[in-house]
């Protein structure tokens, strides 16, 4: 221990002096699984770096003294209290002095980042003279925080630019990815890669030799932040931004690429400063708040299951579009995969797209073999005898469903699960004749199964707790989030989404063009519009959701989901509401002096709003913040706005309810308000 820390007593980090003169600073959070910078965790830094300023050693060296990773950011259960009690300036300006002081340290400073190192991780990094990371798959760097709706405000967004140049920097921000060790090394954001085992060695070696980056890197950190490169490389950057995300929506990609334009020529202060100014006053917006408040559901959908789901094979009855990716993804994922249908030429399919998934995902080539390998052709079920986990993907017929779980249940291991994959039948429908109900269950994922995240896991009142415990388990060993909803008619995103999709295809059929209608959707905030997302999962099976559907929710369907012409199904045909070529909708034009309905946006979005509070009273979820996770990550419903019950809080349910009985009113009672709309839940504050 080093003379000049005799006396303090720190809580989270730890003080060693090698005996190479280096001082390695180990954090470990006090009662935590992960590091996280917490205010506590900054203010015992200070005062580290203070003592050190007084005695500088020949190097320091930062790194984890938890196995998991570095550090994973900020805080941001401590990041929502500072919001609400207005000092979130005062926060950020904390964070920028302790790295600041890090940075002007007279003696070299190494960060030794192995596994994951994301936002603050990153800062502190950045602040470091020098940085090695460490070779193994687990180390991943980024600065994620424009998907909080924020952007890096501890010197991140004043540092990286000038380190490996603007547009690599901007892009790595823009978009919150993240990179290896040896991607990261490549673009010179770290110096040295090396084995874990001696991570902390190489950095002090580093810390006692330095380094001199290459001439390139050095020239390009200069060149790209000049005054003419901003004025050249902004408005790029900006029109790029605006093909995936609109500034009323998001503002924080705007509002980095703003900052640096104005100040990335400037000294580090003024960066900072100007940095400071743009994410406190970002941090107070809606979007900010909302997007946090995913980022906090989406750990609650993660944690509802544990590690232990004893599932190690899979078998899959069905090879369509979705038993075939659900069993692919899971052969993915690690899961020994059989794969059964009626004929062989429906299995060869699946196994093709298989293929192209493994090819896809895994960069190694010389692993894909062994991926492929989990997945295998099964046409006469055999793998039902040995399979921990049957998923039934067959078409959405009840009698269908229920004839092959008399087959196939006698074959099942004693502690094997049966569930289904179906997008809207009760199972109260499906478990006649079942023996082992208990382990009987939905597991109803979405399309296309590689993309979406979400997995409703379906119960029913003789449904064991231990199988939607291993079904969540389950889920989480796919990387998918589940929702355990209620098995009635269409769940919970089937049942939300149907009322909107409805009511596009009879505006369509009403003669308001396709593209028009999707406009408004996509403006609304939704990831696409309704008239391509019907093609998209296709008329056939949108009529199929709308025959279980229908009657249950007293709408009518349009004749367009009615009557499905072979080979105009939609996306996959080619042909459907829309014209489809290499799986892009063909719009038609629309005439430019149109004008869209004043209400077409009520019209598509109150329906899903207000089947999503039938939803929440009729107890489909067992609360708000499960439906609004839910409906965000199965139909992608705008994210910004925080989910459809948030939505509904922060535009007021009363307001909304006068603008659906205007609408019933004026189209009909398919508009009427649904059960609901007086529960205490739609009325709690906005966060």
């Amino acid at each position: 221990m080093l003379s000049g820390f005799d006396g303090l007593r720190f809580s989270h980090w730890q003080t060693e002096i090698r005996d190479d003169g280096i001082v390695v600073l180990s954090l470990d959070r006090a009662d935590a699984p992960v590091n996280a910078f917490s205010q506590d965790v900054l203010l015992e830094l200070a005062e580290l770096i203070e003592r050190i300023a007084i005695d500088p050693p020949r190097g320091v060296v930062i790194r984890s003294a938890k196995a998991n990773g570095f550090i994973a950011g900020a805080d941001l259960k401590e990041f929502q209290e500072y919001d609400r009690r207005g000092t979130v300036n005062d926060a950020i300006r904390r964070g920028q002095t302790v790295f600041q002081k890090l940075a002007e340290l007279p003696c070299p400073t190494v960060a030794a980042i192995h596994g994951f190192c994301m936002g603050g991780g990153t800062e502190i990094a950045l602040a470091c003279r020098y940085r090695v990371a460490s070779d193994d798959a687990s180390t991943r760097i980024g600065l994620p925080e424009t998907k909080l709706g924020i952007f890096p405000g501890w010197g991140g967004s004043a540092r990286l630019p000038n380190l490996i140049g603007a547009p690599a920097a901007m892009d790595l921000m823009l978009t919150g990815r993240t990179v290896s060790a040896s991607a990261a090394r490549a673009m010179g954001l770290v110096d040295k890669v090396a084995a874990p085992a001696v991570l902390v060695d190489t950095a002090a070696a580093l810390a006692l030799s330095g380094t001199v980056r290459p001439f390139k890197q050095r020239f390009t950190g200069w060149v790209t932040n000049t005054w003419l490169a901003r004025k050249l490389l902004a408005p790029q950057m900006t029109k790029q931004v605006a093909r995936k995300a609109h500034k009323e929506h998001y503002p924080a990609p705007y509002a980095l690429i703003n900052v640096w334009a104005r100040t990335g020529g400037a000294g580090i202060q003024a960066r900072l400063d100007a940095e400071r100014k743009a994410v406190v006053k970002l941090a107070g917006t809606p979007t900010a708040r909302n997007l946090i408040r995913i980022f906090f559901l989406t750990e609650r959908l993660k944690g509802l299951g544990g590690k232990e789901h004893n599932i190690k094979h899979v078998h899959v009855v069905g090879a369509g579009v979705m038993g075939g990716d659900i069993a692919a993804w899971s052969a993915y994922k690690g899961f020994e995969v059989t794969l059964q249908d009626r004929e062989q030429r429906f299995i060869d399919t699946a196994l093709a797209r298989g293929n192209e998934l493994f090819n896809k995902r895994v960069k190694d080539a010389g692993k894909r073999p062994a991926v492929a390998a989990r997945l295998k052709s099964d046409l006469a079920g055999h793998g039902v005898a040995q399979a921990d986990l049957v998923i039934e993907a067959i078409i959405e017929k009840p009698e269908a469903k229920r004839d092959l779980y008399q087959q196939v249940e006698p074959q099942m291991k004693a502690d094997a699960l049966l569930t289904t994959n179906t997008s809207s039948i009760p199972l109260t429908e499906l478990r006649e004749h079942i023996q082992r109900p208990a382990q009987f269950a939905g597991l109803h994922y979405f399309n296309p199964v590689a993309m979406m995240p979400l997995v409703e896991i379906v119960q029913h009142d003789a449904m064991a707790e231990e199988t939607r415990k291993r079904l969540a388990a389950f889920c989480k060993a796919l990387d998918k989030l589940p929702v355990p909803v209620a098995g009635t008619p269409g769940f919970l995103v089937n049942r939300v989404l149907f009322p909107y999709m409805l009511e596009a295809a009879t505006a369509y059929a009403e003669g308001i063009p396709g593209p028009v209608i999707d406009k408004a959707a996509v403006k609304f905030g939704m990831p696409m519009g309704p008239i391509e997302l019907i093609d998209t999962v296709g008329l056939d099976v949108a009529a199929g959701v709308g025959e279980e559907l229908a009657p249950f929710l007293g709408l009518p369907i349009p004749d367009a989901l009615k009557t499905v012409e072979p080979g105009k199904r939609g996306k996959k045909d080619g042909q459907g509401l829309y014209k489809w070529e290499n799986g892009r909708a063909v719009k038609p034009e629309v005439p430019k002096d149109y004008e869209a309905p004043a209400d077409l946006e009520d019209r598509l979005i109150l329906p899903l709003l207000n089947e999503a509070v039938a939803c929440l009273h009729d107890g489909v979820v067992s609360d708000a913040d499960l439906l609004d996770a839910g409906v965000i990550f199965g139909t992608g419903f705008a994210p910004f706005r925080g989910g459809p019950i948030q939505h509904v809080r922060a535009t007021g349910a009363d307001a909304l309810v006068e603008r659906l009985k205007t609408l019933q009113t004026r189209y009909g009672d398919r508009f009427a308000p649904r059960p609901g709309w007086d529960m205490p839940a739609l009325r709690e504050p906005v966060a």
